[in-house]
């Protein structure tokens, strides 16, 4: 899988949330994912995936990372940053940052769910032959 064509792809990231049950259906919904959710010692796990390959994890907020608002560090790839957002408005989410283009490298947007937790949506411009 290349990480830059992929709809729906990023490498791996991790969100802290207070509800992530609730952001496990938000960002299925949104990109596709398919979502996976396994006990642990903290509470549940939600893995995200892509056929079968995990991309990313989602966690409930744990001691000194509870009073931290929801918060993702990463990029998507997304076909049409428009549509994405379009989307994100949709399923109750809201617009950080407007799509904006970015010379040599895809046009991207800043979006956050309905719990408050912030991600970065790109578009990447195709790679020269």
């Amino acid at each position: 899988m290349d990480v830059f064509t992929t709809s729906g792809a990023f490498s791996w990231s991790e969100l802290m949330t207070t509800d992530p049950a609730a952001a496990a259906e938000f960002y299925g919904s949104l990109f596709g994912w398919r979502i996976e959710s396994m006990d642990t010692p903290t509470g549940k796990y939600h893995l995200a995936k892509i056929g079968d390959t995990a991309i990313a994890g989602m966690m409930a907020s744990q001691d000194a990372a509870a009073q931290m608002p929801p918060a993702w560090g990463c990029y998507v790839t997304v076909a049409d940053v428009d549509a994405a957002i379009a989307k994100c408005s949709a399923l109750g989410g809201t617009v950080l940052m407007p799509a904006m283009d970015v010379p040599t490298v895809g046009r991207m947007a800043c979006i956050q769910d309905p719990q408050g937790a912030a991600i970065n949506i790109i578009c990447y411009e195709p790679k020269p032959a």
